[in-house]
């Protein structure tokens, strides 16, 4: 299998984005065939990496990916694959899936990669060696192979850090100034997405001409190393042959893999815009991912194409968190105003009343969806912030999170529509 490395970190914040971001494109243009995943079930930071390095990004993850999924992720030829880890390397749930926890460790440990470490050296000299060796010793099949001092004060402060590091016996790989002009724009689900940014191009060719100057590019590549064989690979079955599958800045978030995985199985993907009042296609099924919807409301509720052609479908039509919340009766936007949405579900969904929610879900259907029949137990991952007001039809599912506690919001069924407000990673037998 392909060696690699992961880029992780003690917590989020730490600048590991914008470091994996001018890895990629450094190796890219160096003529490295890299081949960049996320760790965990972030779906906005893949369409940063491909914009980085022009391959398609994957996520992998140990509690919501069984091993014939994982090992399908990881059989992708490349030169050398980078991974970027998700909060801190080894924050993951309690009870752990087939594969792990969840945690960007778990990762490490099947694969072999060795672990680069971005450390935020704000406030803190040698003390940062104290922190990284402890990550060192923690899980002793986790390797990590040193690390990346970031936010670095002055040529003094860089000095001292190393000496810490050397003290504690890690690998310094580079020191990188602090500059706060290197950031990505965010919004309340994480960074704005990669379409969106006003000029990612630019953005990303100052963080390579940043890791250039200051990082030891040549010892990160040698670095690269492990790439176990996680054995037979599985496919997650498509919703149909053909997809009709919303696809715009207010329905951006499907994961890679699935897409991937539909396509390879022989189904068409067939994409439209309900923001430019394109109608769903002819096809099997309408698919309506997660997004921003409760932004973009006002002109939802106005795309009068979109959602007589939606109603219309005689097929299953399918919503998950933001395309759940379209499918509904109406969404109450920040401001408190009301919107009417397309009503063949009766929910109604306030972005106005704003709490968190967030989590792996593991969802046993009452019902079938696309792609899966009743029974079928899938897991996936919840992110937002809309509250329900009202959900009168009949559950869809038995939700719980990872540890096993139910949540309240177990997806509606209607008819030949359904919804849930987690998004589908995969199922499990």
């Amino acid at each position: 299998m392909t060696p690699g490395l992961i880029v992780s970190a003690p917590a989020s914040g730490t600048g590991k984005t914008t470091v994996m971001l001018g890895l990629l494109r450094c190796l890219a243009e160096d003529g490295v065939a890299v081949q960049p995943y996320k760790c965990g079930p972030d779906y906005i930071d893949p369409a940063f990496h491909r914009a980085a390095c022009g391959r398609e990004s994957f996520n992998l993850d140990s509690w919501a990916m069984p091993r014939g999924l994982l090992a399908t992720q990881l059989a992708r030829g490349s030169d050398v694959a980078l991974a970027e880890g998700s909060m801190g390397l080894f924050d993951g749930v309690a009870f752990p899936g087939e594969a792990g926890t969840g945690a960007s460790a778990d990762i490490a440990a099947l694969t072999g990669w060795p672990v680069v470490v971005v450390l935020d050296v704000s406030g803190q000299a040698q003390t940062a060696a104290a922190l990284a060796l402890g990550m060192a010793r923690f899980r002793m099949d986790v390797p990590v192979a040193g690390v990346i001092l970031n936010r670095v004060a002055s040529p003094r402060h860089e000095r001292l850090c190393r000496l810490g590091m050397q003290a504690a016996g890690l690998r310094v790989f580079g020191a990188l100034p602090r500059r706060g002009d290197l950031t990505l724009p965010e919004r309340h689900l994480g960074l704005v997405q990669a379409v969106e940014h006003p000029d990612l191009e630019t953005a990303v060719a100052r963080y390579a001409a940043f890791l250039r100057e200051h990082v030891d590019l040549t010892a990160i590549r040698a670095a690269a190393a492990g790439g176990a064989d996680l054995g037979a690979t599985t496919l997650p079955p498509p919703p149909g042959q053909r997809i009709a599958l919303a696809r715009d800045a207010a329905f951006s978030f499907t994961y890679p893999h699935l897409l991937d995985a539909w396509r390879r199985q022989g189904a068409e993907v067939l994409p439209f815009s309900p923001l430019a009042d394109e109608p769903p296609p002819a096809a099997d099924v309408c698919w309506l991912p997660g997004g921003y919807p409760e932004l973009h409301a006002g002109r939802i509720a106005a795309a009068g194409r979109f959602l007589a052609g939606l109603r219309a479908f005689p097929g299953p039509v399918h919503g998950e968190c933001g395309g759940y919340m379209v499918l509904g009766e109406a969404l109450v936007d920040a401001s408190g105003t009301r919107h009417a949405m397309a009503g063949l579900l009766g929910l109604v969904t306030s972005y106005e009343k704003r709490k968190m929610h967030l989590g792996y879900r593991l969802a046993e259907l009452a019902a079938p969806i696309p792609g899966h029949g009743p029974g079928s137990r899938l897991r996936g991952h919840e992110f937002h912030y809309s509250t329900i007001l009202s959900q009168p039809d009949a559950p869809l599912a038995r939700v719980t999170d990872a540890e096993g506690a139910e949540v309240a919001e177990t997806g509606s069924r209607r008819g030949r529509v359904t919804g849930t407000f987690f998004h589908l990673i995969s199922g499990v037998a």
